[in-house]
């Protein structure tokens, strides 16, 4: 049954020069983004004027190759930039209102520091903070943190789940209120509302509590971005959001019905939860002016370039020994994104694509939903899958920036505006509140104390 109301919720992916693997070399891209503060001020301020729920920030703590004829001629792979959650801190002093999700690996992490990290940054941005949970796909990460190898998929991923409890924990370890700093009496906090985790487990031995004060929000929002089993598993358990990629509508509705499926068995409702694909959009205002723009972008692709970025796409193999106008060999499964090797798989098998027609193919979505149009066209294929049930918003990853931003907001939103489709103005002040999402409670509060909590704060 088709949705019958309701708004879509949009974040903004700020991967530095855009999307599009050849985005650097575009004449409108700044490109020294990924070190350029200015810029994301920019970015930001933009966003939040247009009323987008959240900024998004990917990450990975290691280049993704040692393919130096590769790395010399991208952006991408993470060659350089900044680390987020010290990006997003400085930009949640220049904005208001827009929520900020930054990238943390539970491979190449600990629990105590992911928790303190963004309940602080939750705290100077006064409830505006997400933490998008990865287990990681990169062996090339993995050789930076005293491993030879990446932990296997699944031990990750049962990773992953213990880390989100430490976490979720950590983060419940003061009450709201405990902090009195009452000078009269000389009690800085109530003892009785401060909380040792004592947590114990196959991974994770952590004491608490946390030396960082309840937020606003209560807990940082968390998103969760895989698609394979295990990450559907996990999400169901933990995530607030999703960050998902499919193709086709049937997909789309399929995903979601499955995962909002499981929430039940967690004691969740399906509102707990937004679905939120990466969507890239490429807007002219003819058909003809965005293929141009789109046509462009695929003319800077080096061969190289598409072709490592197939590699990474289907599990790190070297394909350089097969021919570019040869069809995909037959591949290993992955130890890295399982998901996204068997959707871009998929997508070469169906369409019948050799390697450098696949490599045109996901150069600018990299596997997710890929629009080319007016923004009449692109706002019909987001309302479509919207109201069928195969999204609750989008994450919206601009080919180049700053301009593919600035003409998703000056052509698309107007237009699903007058559909209703989304905001005038943020519903709130947090994160939670403009996504829709409720406030946690903390496990040692009592559900009453916790509803005056709530309304206090």
């Amino acid at each position: 049954m088709a949705r019958r109301k309701g708004q879509l919720k949009l974040g903004a992916f700020l991967y530095p020069t855009g999307h599009h693997v050849a985005a650097w070399r575009h004449p409108e891209a700044q490109a020294d983004a990924g070190a350029n503060f200015s810029h994301y001020v920019q970015l930001a301020q933009a966003a939040e004027a247009a009323k987008f729920d959240l900024i998004f920030m990917a990450d990975g703590v290691g280049t993704r190759s040692d393919n130096h004829r590769y790395l010399s001629r991208t952006a991408h792979s993470y060659v350089a930039q900044f680390e987020p959650i010290t990006l997003l801190s400085a930009l949640a002093a220049v904005t208001q209102r827009i929520g900020f999700v930054a990238t943390a690996s539970t491979s190449f992490n600990e629990p105590f520091h992911i928790a303190r990290k963004f309940a602080s940054l939750d705290n100077i941005s006064g409830g505006r903070a997400g933490w998008n949970l990865v287990t990681s796909s990169s062996e090339h990460e993995a050789l930076n943190f005293n491993r030879e190898r990446h932990f296997d998929h699944a031990e990750r991923y049962q990773r992953a789940a213990e880390f989100a409890q430490v976490v979720t924990g950590l983060w419940d370890s003061w009450e709201d209120g405990a902090l009195q700093r009452d000078k009269a009496s000389g009690l800085y906090f109530d003892p009785a509302r401060r909380h040792v985790l004592n947590h114990k487990g196959r991974f994770f031995q952590v004491k608490g509590p946390l030396n960082v004060p309840r937020s606003p929000q209560g807990h940082p929002v968390i998103v969760q971005a895989g698609s394979s089993p295990a990450g559907k598993a996990l999400a169901a358990e933990t995530a607030e959001v999703i960050f998902t990629a499919q193709q086709t509508l049937d997909d789309a509705v399929a995903f979601y019905a499955d995962v909002k499926g499981r929430l039940a068995q967690h004691g969740r409702q399906p509102d707990d939860l937004k679905i939120m694909p990466g969507v890239f959009p490429v807007v002219g205002r003819s058909e003809s002016e965005a293929q141009e723009k789109f046509e462009q972008l695929q003319s800077l692709i080096h061969p190289e370039v598409g072709l490592a970025l197939i590699s990474g796409l289907t599990g790190g193999v070297d394909l350089s020994a097969y021919p570019l106008d040869g069809p995909i060999p037959e591949l290993p499964e992955t130890n890295a994104s399982k998901s996204r090797q068997q959707l871009t798989l998929e997508l070469a098998r169906r369409e019948k694509l050799s390697l450098r027609e696949l490599y045109l193919r996901v150069a600018g979505a990299r596997g997710h939903w890929q629009l080319v149009g007016t923004a009449s066209q692109i706002a019909d294929q987001l309302e479509e899958r919207f109201v069928n049930h195969g999204a609750d918003g989008y994450n919206i990853m601009p080919p180049v920036l700053p301009t593919g931003l600035t003409d998703f907001i000056e052509l698309v939103l107007p237009e699903l505006r007058r559909r209703g489709l989304f905001r005038t103005e943020y519903e709130g002040r947090t994160l939670r509140e403009n996504l829709g999402l409720h406030r946690p409670r903390n496990r040692y509060q009592s559900p009453e104390t916790a509803a005056l909590a709530t309304l206090a704060a």
